[in-house]
């Protein structure tokens, strides 16, 4: 059994929609800190005003990089990690080069991946890989976290939650199995209820997105995508 202070303590809470405005922020910063939730994960754009918005509370601030769909050019990623940090991020969820994953350039991928994490181990910042599972098969999601890791990222994420399906048991399983003793586990994407919560951190997940935190933590079903 879990408190809901417990859960709480698991949500990277996500303000990412795309016409969410300064007031969703500031409304969203205030729910993450009444529910003392893990982090706000926000866009680069916001990172400033989320930092100052959660800067008297526990709350950190956490952000996406090269989303939704990881094709940015590798230094391009490294301006953006460099900047997120300047800005105030705690965290940093980067997308996978879903692309060049799937044309089995594993070197690039690899690279790319690295490049963030350098940049961002050296001022202390974790990094968040999401692989987008919905497009890979158990086998590459296998894969794509032993890349990940290999790459010193600290997080093996499912999804940016706008890509199809969103974390699943099955995903986290393979997670769990290929690098649960060595990373961390991130199930992200359509987790809607107190329900799916529960189950994600019974399988080992250590961290959930979620972007209906509120009505998750007050266990009602929540309602929309993400």
């Amino acid at each position: 059994m879990y408190t809901k202070k417990q859960v709480a303590k698991t949500i990277d809470h996500a303000v990412l929609k795309p016409e969410q405005t300064d007031a969703d922020l500031k409304a969203n910063a205030e729910m993450c800190i009444k529910n003392n939730v893990f982090s706000m994960c926000v866009k680069p754009c916001d990172i400033k005003a989320a930092a100052e918005f959660l800067k008297d509370s526990e709350v950190k601030v956490s952000c996406v990089l090269s989303f939704p769909h990881g094709a940015d050019a590798t230094p391009v990623k490294v301006f953006q990690a460099k900047q997120a940090i300047e800005d105030g991020t705690d965290e940093i969820d980067m997308v996978m080069n879903i692309g060049k994953f799937l044309s089995g350039d594993y070197e690039y991928v690899l690279n790319d991946i690295k490049a963030v994490v350098d940049v961002a181990h050296k001022k202390n910042r974790l990094v968040k890989v999401i692989q987008e599972s919905g497009f890979l098969s158990l086998d590459q999601i296998a894969l794509a976290c032993e890349l990940s890791y290999e790459a010193g990222a600290d997080f093996v994420k499912t999804s940016t939650g706008f890509g199809p399906g969103g974390a699943k048991p099955e995903y986290i399983e393979v997670m769990r199995k290929t690098v649960g003793d060595k990373m961390k586990v991130k199930a992200s994407g359509g987790i809607r209820s107190w329900e799916d919560a529960v189950a994600f951190l019974d399988q080992g997940a250590d961290r959930l997105g979620i972007g209906s935190t509120g009505a998750v933590l007050n266990g009602a079903k929540a309602e929309g995508d993400y």
